[in-house]
């Protein structure tokens, strides 16, 4: 069993292997993740909304982020495990994300984390990497600059903003990433971009043409309800298997099916005799 690392992903690319990337949480998801052959884990940090239930991304704190990918890392014995960067852990200054990317090393046991955007973001990204910490980029959608971005819209529609976001791939390949996702971009451009950097590219809501492709384990599964993106395939819909098993549980409950003698412990009879026996004398 090879142990995934971020030079394995590389050599991913070389030979044409396509990059398996789940974002996942826990320990039980991430190990079936893993036992299953998942190439990466990233605990993402759509842990916000997935997970802790905040409305986006941007609530989520380090020490929440830190908690799960803990828990992820205990899991995992194969796949490379990335921790996400959250909003304002790296932002503000270089020391703050040698810090914070330090954390998800240290106290997370994570082996590499992931820095959304470029612009404005390439110093501290290259302060962690000097820092000896790898990083996986990520351009398109970046979903902590929603509130810039006007809502989570598809990006690089344009040619101008294409261009833009084909310029801040090669930043970022120049800078050292070892990986890229590109997140809710035209097929065209995310085709190009992987044809024009060495670093492998990991598509979301970006096309076929990627890399690699990374997808919510929840989303996956047919856990997120009625509503999901566009990119998104299940492949099953555990929504309703979970809702019946709830449902069946209550009724058997409530009238009383639920729990029977054959799921119940048991004392010996010698020793059920005494009991009675003494209950009695006391009373």
């Amino acid at each position: 069993m090879e142990k995934i690392t971020t030079t394995v992903i590389h050599e991913m690319k070389d030979r044409g292997e396509r990059v398996v990337m789940v974002a996942a949480y826990d320990y039980p998801t991430a190990r079936m993740v893993d036992e299953a052959g998942g190439d990466a884990v990233l605990v993402g940090d759509s842990l916000a909304n997935v997970i802790l239930g905040y409305k986006d991304t941007l609530a989520v704190s380090m020490d929440e982020m830190i908690h799960h990918t803990k828990a992820v890392a205990r899991a995992v014995k194969r796949a490379l495990v990335v921790g996400d960067m959250p909003f304002m852990s790296y932002q503000a200054s270089a020391e703050d994300a040698i810090r914070n990317a330090g954390r998800f090393i240290k106290e997370g046991h994570a082996e590499a984390v992931k820095v959304e955007g470029c612009r404005g973001m390439i110093k501290k990204i290259r302060a962690i990497i000097q820092s000896g910490i790898p990083v996986m980029g990520h351009l398109g959608l970046t979903p902590q600059w929603v509130h810039q971005f006007g809502g989570f819209k598809v990006r690089g529609k344009t040619k101008s903003t294409a261009h833009a976001i084909l310029e801040d791939a090669r930043r970022l390949e120049h800078a050292g990433v070892f990986s890229l996702v590109l997140e809710c971009i035209p097929w065209q451009l995310a085709k190009l971009i992987t044809e024009k950097i060495e670093v492998p590219t990991i598509g979301i809501g970006a096309g076929p043409y990627c890399d690699g492709q990374v997808l919510v384990i929840h989303d996956l599964l047919g856990l997120t309800g009625p509503r999901v993106p566009k990119f998104v395939k299940r492949y099953t819909k555990l929504d309703d298997a979970v809702m019946k098993a709830l449902s069946d549980f209550r009724r058997e409950v409530k009238t009383g099916k639920f729990p029977k003698l054959e799921h119940s412990y048991e004392m010996p009879r010698e020793e059920v005799r005494k009991l009675l026996s003494e209950f009695k004398r006391k009373r």
